[in-house]
């Protein structure tokens, strides 16, 4: 019989009381987000209508190390620190040498790593005396961790949800709900992001960046309103890295070192937070460990984007941010089940991607969801569709590690479970899932309708 899985615990005691920021320590500074308007590198008053001081100030820090309020320290306890295990049985399974280890995420209030980062956003806004939050949601886990942030906080939350999702994932907005937040399918009627497509299309399939456009659109016509963001800007990856730095104390106890650091990327914010405190670990030569950012083949951005100043959303409202990117008109087919759909990559991972010191590979759904019931069936967690990218990396890791007899030490983050993405796996079970074939001339149009930035700039 197989060993049962190893839980490495931490004891609240041992919970890190600091954010890790990766800028100070890479070779070359990322570069700035721009004005639209005028191309020059944007400042705290452009950010200003969008986010409170505190979070502008997290957003361009080149301080090291950022202190974790005691406010947002108490309510990471309800589910900090999260458990690292060894998975055995999917090692067994596969019959490799490998040691696999996952940093289990699903264990947070809202099932996922997003409340990391939405439970400082929504105290830092309620501390500026911010009375509402608007956002937008893929899958709806950002969403439902924003709304439960809200809560906490006291804060109204307004939230445009991807309209395949919205249609896909009833019980997401029925858990928002729950928590208390407004959801609406975007692209909608109530903005006038949202009519301009929709009266193109009244059943558009609706994306990220346009969710973002409808989230930002509401956010700048209220004072008393700001906007929160789930993922890609540089406060959000900072807030995740509290991952990363309790696995680096999770590794020390199981005296175990990483050969590989695996994570799935859609914005990028679950994979810096587990990726950035190795990076620095590796950067001071203290450890060597590859480090592997997986994407879905659907919608590739790293693999297969360029790397161009381009807006973070569909309407052209945002900063211009430097990024990989498939162009901000992009939006991915709804056959495409498998979460992770921003047209961009995070700056700042976009940023250490082109620097050499990660690698990327995008993956077809249908692997992934083979992977994410393999692990299911053995290690007993039906995972979120999004970390099945980087368990699909890892089983083929393990199984290379089988034809060569290398005993690799892998290391993933599963950021969610998927209890409420069971229609996707119907989907997978029943033979209905396909992998879309994204061609070279399905990428064109976005990428000829980047905004013009001259070189340099």
């Amino acid at each position: 019989m197989a060993e049962s899985r190893t839980k490495i615990l931490l004891d609240e005691s041992q919970m890190p009381t600091r954010w890790y920021n990766v800028v100070p320590d890479l070779p070359a500074p990322p570069p700035p987000p721009l004005h639209p308007g005028t191309l020059q590198p944007v400042g705290p008053d452009d950010l200003a209508p969008l986010f409170p001081l505190d979070l502008i100030a997290q957003e361009v820090s080149t301080e090291r190390f950022v202190d974790i309020p005691g406010e947002v320290l108490d309510v990471y306890r309800l589910w900090r620190p999260s458990p690292l295990y060894r998975a055995h049985r999917l090692e067994k399974a596969l019959g490799t040498p490998a040691r696999i280890y996952y940093k289990y995420e699903g264990v947070s209030p809202a099932g996922s790593h997003k409340p990391n980062t939405a439970v400082p956003q929504a105290y830092y806004n309620a501390k500026a005396g911010v009375r509402k939050l608007t956002t937008e949601t893929g899958a709806g886990q950002w969403g439902t961790a924003l709304a439960f942030a809200g809560a906490l906080f006291d804060l109204e939350c307004e939230i445009w949800m991807v309209g395949a999702s919205y249609d896909q994932k009833p019980y997401r907005r029925t858990m928002m709900e729950t928590f208390g937040a407004r959801v609406h399918r975007s692209p909608s009627d109530l903005t006038q992001a949202g009519k301009a497509i929709r009266a193109d299309d009244p059943e558009h399939p609706g994306s990220l960046g346009i969710a973002i456009s409808e989230a930002v659109e509401v956010a700048g016509q209220d004072p008393q309103t700001r906007y929160a963001l789930g993922s890609v800007l540089n406060h959000v990856l900072l807030h995740q890295t509290i991952i990363g730095e309790e696995t680096l104390l999770q590794f020390e106890a199981a005296g175990e070192t990483p050969d590989l650091v695996i994570g799935c990327t859609g914005g990028g914010s679950n994979f810096g937070g587990l990726a950035f405190p190795f990076l620095r670990e590796k950067l001071a030569g203290r450890m060597s460990p590859a480090i592997r950012a997986v994407e879905p083949a659907s919608c590739p951005s790293l693999t297969r984007g360029v790397y161009a100043y381009d807006f973070g959303d569909t309407a052209g409202t945002t900063p211009l941010l430097k990024m990989h990117t498939l162009g901000h008109g992009f939006v991915p087919d709804p056959i495409h089940a498998g979460g992770l759909r921003y047209h961009g990559m995070s700056p700042l991972l976009s940023h250490v991607y082109e620097l050499g010191l990660l690698e990327a590979l995008a993956l077809p759904q249908t692997e992934c969801f083979a992977a994410a019931v393999r692990f299911a069936r053995t290690e007993g967690i039906v995972p979120a569709p999004e970390p099945a990218h980087a368990l699909a990396a890892c089983i083929r890791e393990a199984l290379a590690c089988r034809e060569s007899g290398e005993e690799k030490v892998i290391l993933t983050a599963l950021c969610g479970h998927g209890h409420l993405d069971l229609p996707a796996y119907d989907a997978y079970l029943s033979g209905r899932m396909v992998d879309e074939d994204v061609t070279e001339e399905r990428l064109a149009p976005g990428l000829t309708g980047l905004p013009p930035v001259p070189a340099g700039a």
